[in-house]
């Protein structure tokens, strides 16, 4: 792989979960189109687009404020799933399957985030 940040394995999953919530929001209705799938989209594709733009490049200080955009875009992700649910857009295991998959990006964001600032 030619760039630093497609060997991080952070990176791998929030590509894989990007990939993931837009086939979960083409049976969203068309009403939320411009609502909650949008947001969630994008929130979604943020988490990799940060971690991607702060390696590269970047110092040690730099990166951090990136991972730190990037586990902000997860938490509203997790929001975005709550109101999904709340909604009945996805069904509880929909929810549990994401929120868990979420929660292990998040921890793996705030551990890549420790690891560079030792």
């Amino acid at each position: 792989m030619a760039f630093k940040f497609e060997n991080l394995k952070v990176w791998q999953s929030a590509i894989e979960l990007s990939g993931q919530v837009s086939e979960l929001t083409k049976k969203f209705p068309k009403e939320e189109l411009f609502i909650l799938t949008s947001q969630l989209k994008r929130a979604t594709d943020s988490i990799a687009l940060n971690i991607a733009e702060g390696s590269t490049g970047q110092s040690n200080p730099e990166f951090n404020k990136f991972l730190g955009y990037a586990l902000r875009s997860a938490i509203e992700v997790v929001s975005c799933f709550h109101l999904a649910k709340r909604r009945k857009l996805i069904s509880d295991q929909e929810f549990d399957h994401f929120y868990n998959y979420l929660s292990e990006v998040v921890k793996s964001i705030q551990a890549l985030r420790y690891s560079i600032r030792s």
